[in-house]
Order: structure tokens, then sequence, then C-alpha cells
């Protein structure tokens, strides 16, 4: 097990001191883990607290939505685990007053137990509490019956709902009447890609297959409803919604907000996909979402994986996801309009000159140069995995699709065809490898005008083609970089003699050799810079990536 972490014991404690470290509207209390507002009221002049919690894991839930707004205190039990009825019951007293408390609990057997009888005990004191059990797991619709469902994700939208009523003055019956149909409004479904850790076992929670997921899981590192193989992210989704719609009895015209939630190990990215298969999806069923966000609001450790939560909207519910907080992970916001879009300018047509008798041989030593790439695409990702970022290979895969997308009319003559890959290029590869393509091949077609392409022409274009690549990017050979391989290749086509096929052999062989060196060059440039004698044993990928076109050129040539 691998985790910032010191001892497990304490993990909590030291995660929670943490927080109010960085947020100064919060305090901690001394002897129980219970996280609260720093600046309340005196008791007489609180409103209605709103209280949640539950076993630590989820984070930012629950502390994080601690503030005005939302909660007025947070109790944290071990991972997992359900805090003591003396810790709840010291947050009642910490957090609320005279017009009482509204504890928001997920349905655990703990958590219902230890909330629901420190209920009673401030309630025996002269503080009112009562409690609102968030029950919103719709992955359990043939499983269990509704009030039997787990309670995860959709809870933050419950906090939401009842933290703006508190905030408005209402009382306790009255703010407990909003959580409770908010809570009956959200239905909720996880898919996890993988397990979680827990510190103190320090083992995952469960093994999951390279192509298998766990669908209708819970919040703390169980399994889910039933395993299934990997999908597209669409296609989950639609799975998702499929259920989220049918359980909660959603029709065309009705108005949800959205909230997909991370489950600790899943990344914005991934998150973003997510979110918008599921507008696309629920706008297509005809159902309205005025409200959504993406994030890491109720978490499983460092599970990957998500849930997609619904939450049926009225003009009032909304008013209340819309009325101000200031909860440190609560992002407000979420208001929803239809994609902006921006029409992209146009570049200017490219005029084409008349077609040169070389033209049909250029353009099938192109789409070898194209085909050869592609057949490389997994070994050049291999390579620039040992040192890079890994997208070399799908760049080059990028560039011969463009390549291939060429016109015929673009490979009239040899200046208009390496102005034309250049272009091509510039726009399919990012990264550093579509500047360097680019402006190698505009510097040769510059050098090769409209004149003729004999030999001479070729063996400078190339020769200035390597040097705008070296001014560029400021490389120079030795440097294990491309120019390892394409520097000795240009020297050696300029000064072999013989056919041009005989001299682009020459050229080939000294590229090879100038790749096989960089295996042992210490990098001095780009990422494989940052790994120092670790980037060693492996030959460039740059550099062996010249060597794949320049081979597919030999061939056609030969």
């Amino acid at each position: 097990m691998k985790k910032l972490v010191n001892d497990p014991r304490r993990v909590v404690r030291e995660m929670l001191e943490g927080l109010v470290d960085l947020n100064p509207g919060l305090a901690l209390l001394d002897a129980e883990d219970v996280v609260v507002r720093a600046e309340l009221p005196v008791p007489a002049q609180r409103p209605v607290a709103v209280l949640s919690g539950g076993g630590a894991g989820h984070e930012p839930a629950h502390a994080g939505y601690v503030g005005p707004g939302m909660l007025a205190g947070a109790i944290a039990g071990d991972v997992f685990t359900s805090p003591s009825v003396d810790a709840v019951l010291a947050g009642i007293r910490a957090a609320a007053g005279p017009r009482g408390a509204l504890l928001v609990v997920k349905n655990y057997t703990g958590d219902r137990l230890n909330f629901g009888l420190a209920a009673a005990l401030a309630t025996a004191e002269g503080i009112p509490t009562r409690v609102v059990v968030v029950a919103d797991d719709a992955a359990l619709h043939e499983t269990v019956a509704p009030e039997r469902r787990r309670g995860i994700a959709g809870t933050v939208l419950v906090h939401k709902v009842a933290g703006a009523a508190a905030a408005a003055g209402l009382d306790l019956d009255a703010v407990l009447a909003e959580a409770e149909a908010a809570a009956g409004a959200v239905v909720t479904m996880g898919v996890a890609l993988g397990a979680c850790t827990v510190p103190a076992a320090g083992v995952p929670g469960f093994a999951l297959g390279e192509d298998e997921m766990e669908l209708g899981l819970g919040i703390h590192g169980e399994q889910g409803v039933r395993r299934a193989p990997m999908a597209p992210a669409d296609a989950i989704v639609g799975t998702i919604l499929d259920t989220l719609v049918t359980d909660a009895g959603l029709r065309e015209g009705d108005q949800v907000a959205l909230l997909v939630n991370g489950l600790g190990g899943t990344p914005p990215m991934e998150l973003s996909v997510v979110a918008r298969a599921a507008l696309a999806g629920l706008r297509a069923r005809g159902i309205e979402v005025p409200r959504g966000w993406a994030g890491n609001f109720m978490t499983a450790l460092e599970m990957p994986g998500c849930s997609i939560s619904l939450m049926r909207l009225d003009a009032a519910r909304l008013a209340r996801l819309d009325a101000p907080a200031g909860a440190p992970a609560w992002p407000g916001g979420g208001v929803l309009a239809p994609r902006a879009t921006v029409a992209t300018p146009a570049e200017a047509e490219a005029s084409h000159p008349e077609p040169s008798p070389l033209a049909p041989a250029l353009r099938r030593v192109a789409l070898a140069v194209a085909a050869a790439l592609e057949a490389e695409e997994a070994a050049l990702t291999a390579l620039d995995s040992h040192a890079g970022d890994g997208d070399l290979g799908l760049s080059m895969a990028r560039g011969a699709a463009a390549i291939r997308a060429l016109p015929e009319a673009a490979f009239a003559t040899p200046a208009s065809a390496l102005a034309a890959m250049a272009q091509a290029l510039r726009r399919a590869i990012a990264g550093s490898s579509g500047p360097f393509y680019a402006t190698a091949l505009l510097r040769a077609a510059q050098v090769m005008g409209e004149g003729e392409a004999d030999r001479a022409a070729w063996a400078e274009a190339f020769r200035q083609a390597v040097a705008a690549i070296g001014e560029l990017g400021g490389a120079r050979p030795g440097d294990r970089t491309m120019l390892d391989a394409l520097h000795p290749a240009a020297e050696a086509f300029a000064a072999v003699p013989g056919t041009p096929a005989e001299a682009w052999a020459a050229a080939v062989a000294a590229a090879e050799a100038g790749t096989a060196a960089t295996a042992t060059m210490r990098p001095r440039l780009g990422r494989a810079a940052y790994l120092g004698d670790r980037a060693l044993g492996q030959p460039d990928a740059g550099a062996s990536a010249v060597l794949v076109w320049m081979r597919a050129i030999g061939r056609k040539l030969g």
C-alpha cells in the first residue's frame, strides 16, 4: 500500500486538521472529529443547524460542505465507519441552538443507529433534533425495498437544499419537510473501474480484470450489483441513465439537476466526458437540465469510477440549489445553457500548380510513408512511453491520416507536396512533433521553389529542413532527439555519390547508426531530460520515427 499517510489510526484527525488549517471559516472540536462553522452566532440566534457526516474516506464529504448556506457541522468516523453517538451529540451541541438541528444521514445501519440515538439524546437535552435519511441508490431497485437502499452521492444535493432552507430562516419542521422531499426526488447510480484500499486494511477491497467494471456500487469500496464487461463511456452512461430515468419515473418535459461525481480516482477529463454523455442522453429524452455539476463530491478514497445523480426540480427546489453557499467544497453556479460554439476562422484555399511529371510518384511515396507510420504506431508508442509521454505513436498515426486526406492536386510539384504536407501535419499533430515536421517541410518547400527537382535540390532541401528543426527547438546532434537521425542522414545524402536510391540508402544507414547511438545518450532537451540516466537503454522515439518514414521512402526509391 502506497498512501501519503502517517499512522492509519490518526489519518482522519490529521485530514481534518489540514482541512481546517486551510479554511479559516471552519473549526475543529478539540476532543471529537467534528468540524463546525467557526463564526456561528450565539445559540439563541442560530437558525436550524443542518449537520451530516459518516465514515471518512468520502472527501470532500462531509466536512467540505460545512459553511454558510449548507452544513453547520460535520461528524467524521474512521474510514468507512460511522462516527460514535458521542461524536454526533457533540456536533449537535456545538452547532445547534434552541431552534434545533436536522441530521442528514445516508441509509447505512451504523449511521442510522448512531445519528438516530444522538438525535434522541439531543432532543431530551432540549435541542429538538430530527433525522432525514437519504436512500438514493437506484441500482438496488431490483434488489431491496426502496427504504433499504443505500445513500450515496445524491446526499450532497440534499445538503444543499436543506442548508438553504435553514439559512432562509425556516423552522425545523419546514426544513425537515424540504429535506425529505429533496431526498425523495434524487436518484443515483455508480460504476467502478477498480477497487480502493482502506488504509487500515492495506489491500484493495476486490479485484477487477482489465476488461471488467462494477455497476451499481456504493461508496465504501464494496462491489457493485453486477460485474459487466468494460464499455465506452457513452455506453456506460446510457446504461446508468436508463436505470435512473426509469426508477425516478422521469418523462419528457421534466426538469432535473445533474451531479456527475468522481469516486476519487477519475480525472476531470473523464468526468467531463461522462457529463457530456449524460447531458446528451437526458436532452435526447426530452428531459431539461437547468443545473449541472461534475467533480469529486463524495468519493470512495482513490476508487476509479463515478456516479450520476439526478434530482427532480421544481421552482422552489431550484431556488434552494441556487441560493448562496460558502462551503469550501460546494462549487456554486451550475447554470447550464446550450453548448456555445464559435465558427473556426477558415484558412485561405491553397492553390495548386499544374501537375509535373513527378506528381504520381510524389503521391505514392507520401502514401507509403503514411502506411509505414500507421504500421509502427504501437512500437513508437512503446518507445515514447519509456522516456516521454507515450503519445508519439498516436501523433504519427494522425499525421499519416492527414497525409492520406490530401487531394491529388497537392502533389503537383515537389514544392507544393512539401508545403501541403507541412500544413496537414501542423493541423493534425499536437505536441512538439507537429511544429517540428511542419517547419522542416515548409523550409524544404521554400528551398525547392518551382525549379527542377534534381538531386542537388533535394539534398539542399533536406539539409535546410534539418537546420530548421534545430533552429526551432534549440537541439543539436548529441542531445538525443530526432536530429541525431536526421543530421547524419542529410549529410550522407548530400555527400554520397551514385544514384538517388544509392544516396538515400546511405542516408538511411546513417540515420540507423544515429538512432542506435541515442540509446546511450543522456537527454538534454524535452521531457526525457527530466529523467536523466533513467532514459538510457532505449533509442530516442523521435529518431526512431524518422527511421520509419526514411525506410519507407527507401523502399519506394529502390
